[in-house]
């Protein structure tokens, strides 16, 4: 008997995609004691969630901050039921970022609100008034309860709900006035022209036009540990939770590219691989992008006025989705000058807009990734990483028409880095050992998301009402198609505990469906985290840009 057909007469799902989304549905199902199977186009767990090896280096492309690393929340309990940190360390700054302008001038903002309004005002005492209010807030915000991720709301029983509000309701005029005051509208009410432009990259990038919100409520977070960095990072969020699932009794199957949902009688009944093999199972799940599952796997068959307007319409707005991100890593021999902040967003001149290749927001984020987890460089060197948001379309037409400029235009980014990283750290480029270049072609090619992006919908724009529809009315599913739901980003919003959370949405509408008992419990794993679990990890590009102390090669 195949694993899609259980002798023992249980459910049987397929899940498409092995992110944190598709690995959160399989293991909660498993744990609902569901048959699963995984099916994942790379060689790797955890989606956009990775990071990949070379030169002894572990180039981390995806956590920056991760909700839900300190106990007694339901983000942490998320975590914990799916082994994502067990036997890690956590590490936390005091700081989430440093804003450097071009003319040198420079803001620390501070997690802790009194050194941070004691820091702002120093700058710029003549913007007292919005100071204190932004850290007025900030102080509001550190006894303010977090968000749920437990159960969804039409699932939610009346004394689950009662129990919600009654815990929001406290924070609920403190959450309306910052939702609706947009970041925009506060910095035009300063007038410092550097905290004017450096509000915005509290979140390392320019996140485009978001409330002070999501900024208030993770500073927050960060302040009491609870959006830190886990040891093994990204990838080693990635292979704790296929621990959990092949712990389980779980079925991961790699290289296993799903090119079609099989559809009978209006109801999905497996999948088609691009090797031409099917796979039966009662229900499918998909947990990769949501463009290539509607329009690509299931042929555009099923899409209602909500599809419709999220992928028609505001999938092709550039303020609806998240851009691409180009990064660079670089490893360097020895260590940085003592007190070099984690992070730093520097605000680049006209001069170095023009010499760095695709730049969107006229600014770089330079991160030491070797003091989020010292174990990503080898023993006694430092490894830095170095992003900027573009755009993906002129990144794709050159590698599809000029391989050879493609891999010219990435060595011009590397060349820029080196230079400026010495400008900043005089004597750094002499001990440089390897630069390793990834464009959003690369994110596109390796899990398939739109146009390379990373968060997929922006927050707080037109999808949000969308996306409530698709999981409070739709529960996850497509009009029209039975035994089918989706998961992840495409679906529930972009980050991680989101992508985990809705991995359990799934999993419960899933078991409220089949006539199944949802159980989840915390994972009991105690051995201690080690470098080793990220097992090989592969060269991710083809034409990776290199350069060492001799030049590119």
């Amino acid at each position: 008997m195949s694993p899609e057909h259980p002798a023992d007469g249980a459910p049987s799902v397929i899940v498409i995609g092995g992110g944190i989304a598709g690995l959160a549905t399989a293991c909660y199902a498993r744990m609902s004691g569901l048959r699963t199977q995984v099916f994942e186009k790379h060689v790797l767990p955890g989606g956009c969630c990775t990071a990949w090896g070379r030169d002894g280096y572990i180039f981390d492309y995806c956590i920056e901050w991760l909700p839900g690393t300190a106990a007694g929340n339901d983000a942490h309990r998320v975590w914990q039921e799916l082994g994502a940190l067990d036997g890690k360390s956590i590490t936390n700054f005091e700081m989430f970022n440093r804003v450097v302008g071009a003319d040198g001038r420079e803001v620390t903002f501070y997690n802790d609100p009194d050194r941070l309004q004691r820091h702002l005002l120093e700058i710029s005492p003549e913007d007292a008034r919005p100071i204190r209010s932004f850290c007025r807030y900030l102080r509001r915000f550190l006894a303010a309860a977090d968000f749920p991720h437990l159960v969804p709301g039409p699932l939610q029983t009346r004394r689950e709900k009662l129990a919600a509000v009654a815990r929001a309701l406290p924070a609920a005029m403190l959450y309306r006035r910052t939702a609706t005051a947009g970041m925009p509208s506060f910095t035009d009410g300063l007038r410092d022209p550097l905290l004017r432009r450096a509000f915005p990259f509290i979140f390392f990038q320019d996140h485009g036009g978001f409330p002070l919100l999501p900024y208030l409520l993770n500073m927050a977070a960060a302040h009491h540990g609870n959006a830190g960095f886990p040891e093994g990072g990204s990838l080693g969020l990635a292979r704790s939770v296929e621990r959990r699932y092949l712990d389980l009794g779980g079925d991961i199957r790699y290289r296993a590219r799903v090119e079609r949902i099989l559809v009978e009688g209006g109801r999905a009944v497996g999948v088609q691989l691009r090797d031409g093999t099917r796979h039966h199972a009662d229900h499918v799940v998909s947990a990769c992008d949501g463009a290539t599952t509607i329009y690509r796997m299931l042929e555009g068959r099923y899409t209602g006025p909500a599809v419709d307007r999220l992928y028609e319409d505001l999938l092709h707005r550039s303020e609806e989705v998240y851009p691409g991100v180009l990064s660079a890593f670089v490893g360097v021999d020895g260590e940085l000058p003592p007190g070099t902040p984690h992070s730093t967003t520097y605000l680049l001149s006209e001069q170095d807009c023009a010499a760095l290749p695709g730049v969107a927001q006229r600014s770089i984020v330079v991160q030491l990734r070797s003091k989020y987890w010292a174990g990503c460089a080898p023993p006694g060197k430092s490894l830095l990483h170095c992003t900027y948001f573009t755009d993906f379309a002129s990144w794709r037409e050159l590698r599809r028409s000029n391989r050879r400029e493609y891999r010219a235009r990435k060595g011009r980014v590397a060349t820029f880095v080196r230079s400026f990283l010495e400008r900043h750290y005089p004597g750094l480029d002499e001990r440089v050992e390897s630069v390793d270049v990834a464009t959003p072609v690369t994110q596109h090619r390796y899990t398939g998301n739109f146009a390379g992006s990373i968060l997929a919908w922006k927050s707080f724009g037109a999808a949000d009402d969308l996306l409530a529809q698709l999981v409070d009315r739709d529960r996850m599913r497509l009009p029209g198609l039975r035994g089918f739901s989706m998961a992840g980003q495409w679906v529930d919003g972009g980050g991680l505990i989101r992508a985990a959370s809705s991995g359990r949405h799934a999993a419960q509408f899933l078991c409220q469906e089949l006539g199944v008992p949802f159980r989840a419990w915390e994972s009991d794993q105690q051995e201690p985290w080690d470098r080793e679990m990220l097992g090989e990890l592969p060269l991710l590009d083809r034409d990776p840009t290199r350069h060492d102390r001799r030049g590119p090669r």
